[in-house]
């Protein structure tokens, strides 16, 4: 359940970002609601794959750059994500789309931090509250 509740909220950042910038999409989806929920879902599935694995390996071997830069090269970090999300992407049917590096992939990347950490303060918060003891 954990799973699928982080699938939906990375399709809803992605969502979010391509909502809100021109220069991300998703490509191969048709034009209904329910196969653009299904396209981002599986972004948001590829995205969590990528999070999961190659994140945790790139940030440890740029921790040296990340402190002289007091944490900012995370949003570069977050950028390269989302392009190596796109890339993944084009091998299947429905693709995931950033134009470009400086002004879509890290605007993009600030924007997914942001809403999935809105999100998660929503969704994650209520549900572990009564935990707390």
């Amino acid at each position: 359940m954990r799973i699928l509740l982080a699938i939906l909220l990375n399709a809803c950042a992605l969502g979010a970002a391509a909502f809100l910038l021109p220069g991300i999409g998703v490509d191969g989806a048709g034009r209904g609601a329910g196969e653009l929920l299904l396209a981002y879902l599986f972004v948001g599935a590829v995205f969590g794959v990528v999070n999961a694995i190659i994140k945790p390996v790139l940030s440890l071997l740029a921790l040296p750059i990340t402190c002289l830069t007091l944490g900012l090269f995370t949003v570069v970090i977050n950028a390269a994500m989302l392009l190596l999300t796109g890339w993944l992407t084009s091998f299947t049917p429905v693709h995931f789309v950033v134009d470009s590096f400086f002004w879509d992939a890290v605007l993009g990347a600030i924007i997914v931090s942001v809403v999935s950490a809105v999100l998660n303060w929503f969704v994650v918060s209520p549900a572990t509250a009564g935990r707390e003891r």
